[in-house]
């Protein structure tokens, strides 16, 4: 069973109906058994990161997230809760990946929406030949650091995908991102 977790964050219909298209059967949940139970965990998200946090801190999701064994894989806002830190609202976020994130500076740009390639794919999930494009829409982005495994360069090179250990995570949208978006949630899944 693959679990999606539930935090009061947008964007959960698109992923599951994305999970099922795969063929897989998936929950919504916030119950931390399911989520303990589940073969693979989607952390997805579209929101701001305080009162998400806050969130997932309320219902002891963070704790939960942080021990998963199983492949847990973020997405957008779950990639950034998954860092040390955000600038949205100063938010002290999981800390799984050693990261901050920040605010893009050119006003005029942001939000970044729409679609861009990424490059310097390490990602174990993610076709290292990639020559697509993915979808993003954020504001905030993950600094470079040493779990980065795929790059964006929109206004500044920020991290498009991070991965450590049984945690992945792409700040694009791989459930908005067609048919190469749909190969990363499958080999995901298939891990």
């Amino acid at each position: 069973m693959i679990a999606i977790i539930k935090y009061n964050a947008g964007n959960i219909t698109s992923v599951s109906n994305a999970v099922n298209r795969l063929g897989y059967k998936c929950i919504v949940t916030d119950d931390v058994a399911s989520i303990q139970q589940a073969d693979k965990v989607i952390f997805p998200g579209v929101g701001e990161a305080h009162s998400a946090m806050q969130y997932l801190v309320d219902k002891g999701l963070d704790e939960v997230i942080k021990n998963l064994q199983q492949p847990v894989l973020g997405i957008c806002l779950g990639l950034q809760l998954m860092c040390n830190f955000s600038e949205e609202g100063n938010t002290t976020c999981m800390g799984i990946f050693n990261s901050s994130v920040v605010k893009f500076t050119n006003a005029a740009l942001v939000p970044h929406m729409g679609w861009n390639n990424i490059s310097n794919v390490t990602s174990s999930i993610i076709p290292n030949n990639t020559i697509h494009d993915y979808y993003f829409v954020h504001s905030y982005y993950a600094a470079l650091c040493e779990n980065t495994t795929a790059v964006c360069d929109y206004i500044v090179p920020f991290s498009a995908a991070l991965q450590k250990n049984n945690f992945y995570a792409t700040q694009f949208h791989p459930e908005k991102s067609a048919d190469a978006g749909a190969i990363i949630l499958k080999n995901f899944l298939a891990l």
